[in-house]
């Protein structure tokens, strides 16, 4: 069983709040998970304390037994100081995509 440590989307429409849950991989988004670790609020400005809410003991017992953070909530414990993020690099992110899609064309597949 892969174990993840992912957002699960709650709220109404265009008003998101997500809580932060340890989920087996293979279940959707927004269904089953096994435990609720905290939640983050992306409606509150960023110096709100309340925006984002970590129980970091349980992160870190779940980390402990194998679970994957995924990428945004990689990101909440490097924050933490929990787990450090490597960085990432793709070049062609600032290239435009009409750009970059003329540039695929162009090599020829050998």
């Amino acid at each position: 069983m892969s174990v993840v440590i992912r957002l699960a989307r709650a709220g109404t429409k265009k008003r998101p709040v997500y809580h932060v849950v340890v989920a087996d991989s293979r279940f959707p988004r927004d269904g089953r998970f096994i435990e609720r670790l905290g939640y983050f609020n992306p409606l509150l400005p960023k110096d709100n304390e309340a925006r984002l809410k970590l129980d970091l003991d349980k992160v870190k017992a779940w980390m402990a037994k194998g679970a994957q953070p995924s990428d945004r909530v990689m990101r909440f414990l490097d924050a933490a100081g929990v787990k450090k993020r490597a960085p990432r690099n793709n070049p062609e992110k600032a290239v435009p995509r009409k750009e970059r899609k003329a540039a695929g064309e162009a090599k020829p597949a050998a």
